[in-house]
């Protein structure tokens, strides 16, 4: 096992170096000047030596005066030392403006994930159990509503029925305006505050994962060691949580995994509808405002997250089924 994540850890160095190469450039050839960009402003005020006096300075203090390699490999490298980069539109290192989205996002996504799994697990294994009653077709019909509703519709429904008319919860904002609150005040006004993104995000993932899951537990249900448990005498709940659910979880976890590694991106549409400041909303707006020094570091965390979920997904087939090694 050792060995296989070592090889797998080398793959990933090498497949992270490459995306790496391949983004850096991408946004580097993409045309502009953040140099010009920054003193443009100060065009009408200046003699046109001390633009360009301005300018050099300015093309220096990014970078932009050396050849584009030299430029990756100091970014590169700057990536495993902990330098992100600077952020030309915020005026900060990119490290200290993430850190409050990124809170954010867990923050909303821990919750809201836990939650449609809390629900929709057991629900699909149900619906499984009892396929073809009237329960299991009405969640169907109800699964594909919501599979098939868009998450902005889904939002502004659930704010015109529990912001505009119940009155419920605010229309948006992670906070009540001019808040000072600390400690458990505040953490209460926050949840108070994210319960409706909390919900619209919940209902939107209730569909695709139910329908899901009762898949899975179908086709397990109709294996053949679910009829010879059945005719040992095994209980009903043994054969269907012991049995069936440890090999219908196989399918099921490669979603489940994935959904886990979703909490880092945030959602753009919900995080602007909502007006909150998470990653989603965060990574649009360096990519509209051309801060490609931002996204170039979100972009890579994301590729970092996306080959270690990956590494997961397989570890994760060996602990669920015995049968599967992943040791070579």
């Amino acid at each position: 096992m050792a060995k296989y994540i070592l090889k797998r850890l080398a793959y990933m160095l090498v497949v992270f170096t490459i995306i790496a190469a391949l983004m850096f450039f991408l946004y580097n050839l993409i045309p502009g000047d953040p140099a010009r960009a920054e003193v443009e402003a100060l065009k009408s005020t200046l003699k046109p030596e001390q633009y360009e006096q301005m300018y050099q300075e300015a093309r220096a203090r990014l970078g932009l005066d050396q050849p584009m390699v030299v430029r990756f490999f100091k970014w590169y490298f700057g990536i495993w030392t902990g330098h992100f980069g600077f952020s030309n539109y915020y005026k900060a290192n990119v490290i200290d403006i993430v850190k409050e989205p990124m809170m954010n996002t867990l923050f909303i996504n821990i919750f809201s994930t836990f939650l449609a799994l809390g629900c929709t697990i057991p629900l699909g294994i149900y619906c499984a159990v009892h396929q073809q009653s009237k329960f299991d077709q009405g969640v169907q019909v109800g699964t594909i509503v919501g599979y098939s509703i868009p998450g902005y519709i889904i939002a502004l429904i659930f704010i015109y029925i529990f912001s505009v008319t119940l009155r419920w919860f605010p229309v948006s904002g992670s906070k009540a305006p001019g808040s000072s609150l600390t400690g458990f005040p505040a953490l209460m006004e926050r949840l108070y505050y994210i319960c409706l993104p909390l919900i619209v995000m919940t209902f939107s993932a209730l569909g695709g994962m139910t329908r899901y899951v009762r898949a899975a537990m179908i086709d397990a249900l109709s294996m053949d060691y679910i009829r010879t448990a059945r005719a040992k005498g095994l209980r009903e709940k043994v054969v269907i949580y012991s049995h069936a659910w440890r090999n219908a979880l196989l399918p099921v976890i490669t979603l489940i995994i994935g959904w886990f590694l979703g909490i880092f991106s945030g959602s753009i549409i919900i995080e602007n509808t909502f007006n909150l400041n998470g990653m989603g909303q965060l990574y649009y707006k360096g990519l509209t405002n051309q801060d490609y020094e931002l996204v170039l570091a979100m972009q890579m965390f994301y590729t970092a997250v996306s080959l270690v979920g990956a590494l997961l997904i397989d570890l994760s087939y060996g602990l669920v089924d015995p049968r599967v090694r992943v040791n070579k």
